[in-house]
């Protein structure tokens, strides 16, 4: 409950991506498979830091409309779901060890960074999240740094086309945090958690769903076109009417169920996106 496997599409989603965009005849699979093995650690430490330390600060209360927090429900002991977040990032270190072997010492550095990002989120003195900064991390993380991260292991350089495809799948990211944010907005206000949606309001909220989501799609063509990539890339946009239900979700409702289906969909849209993406690169 605490790994929260329905946020691992956007672990898993930049890898498959940054990957396709640099397959080739040297394509190295067991890179391949740490990168995406690193990404769903990081990804599950995140998560599990995020329940003790929320729990900690009191932000997750009995009131909440999303699922049960296994912290502040008293199912596990704080104690032992912080040894479970620095045992997930501790093995994401060492896969961080032998993809430095692959593609240079460089890439241990982007994987510390994105540790402390991990836990720094809802973790720590000053955690970003609670001021209003969690997208922006989850854009660069889960969007660029992931995306061109997992293309950089493969041929240890950066090029347009998977800069501009991480935008894509950093919006989808995105989504799904702000999808999480708006279900949570007047429990976070409560309890002094000044996320984006406490900031900016739920309308502008929900406008920002649906920017990200629309930006998304329309990045797909401007990478393949500045980036010289196949055109079978478009096969992205038959993921389009995924788009329809959790987006009237987030548009018309305010009620934990609904929005909790928007949550998953969300991340069911960024998982299928960017499988049929990464299809319509290697054809």
């Amino acid at each position: 409950m605490a790994a929260r496997p329905r946020t691992l599409p956007a672990a898993i989603a930049p890898v498959l991506v940054g990957s396709a965009a640099a397959h080739g005849p040297d394509f190295r699979w067991l890179a391949f498979f740490a990168a995406l093995l690193g990404s769903v650690l990081i990804q599950i430490g995140t998560n599990l830091a995020n329940d003790y330390s929320d729990a900690k600060r009191g932000a997750d209360t009995a009131d909440r409309l999303g699922p049960v927090r296994v912290t502040s429900a008293g199912l596990v002991a704080p104690k032992r779901v912080l040894t479970a977040t620095w045992i997930a990032f501790g093995l994401a270190a060492l896969v961080g060890i032998y993809l430095a072997t692959v593609a240079g010492p460089g890439i241990i550095a982007v994987g510390l960074i994105s540790i402390a990002a991990g836990y720094l989120y809802t973790g720590g003195p000053r955690p970003y999240g609670y001021a209003g900064l969690g997208e922006v991390f989850v854009f660069l993380f889960f969007g660029l740094v992931a995306v061109n991260g997992s293309y950089y292991v493969q041929v240890e350089q950066l090029d347009t086309l998977p800069i501009l495809l991480s935008v894509a799948v950093g919006c989808l990211s995105t989504a799904i945090l702000v999808v999480n944010n708006v279900r949570d907005l007047d429990t976070d206000r409560r309890a002094g958690k000044n996320t984006l949606a406490v900031r900016i309001g739920r309308q502008r909220t929900r406008a920002l769903y649906l920017g990200l989501v629309g930006l998304a799609f329309l990045m797909v063509p401007v990478a393949l076109l500045a980036g010289d990539g196949p055109g079978w890339g478009m096969l992205a946009w038959l993921s389009a009417p995924m788009a329809i239900k959790p987006a009237r979700a987030v548009r018309e409702r305010t009620d934990g169920a609904a929005l909790n289906g928007a949550l998953a969909g969300t991340g069911a849209l960024l998982g299928v996106f960017s499988i049929l993406l990464s299809v319509g690169l290697l054809i």
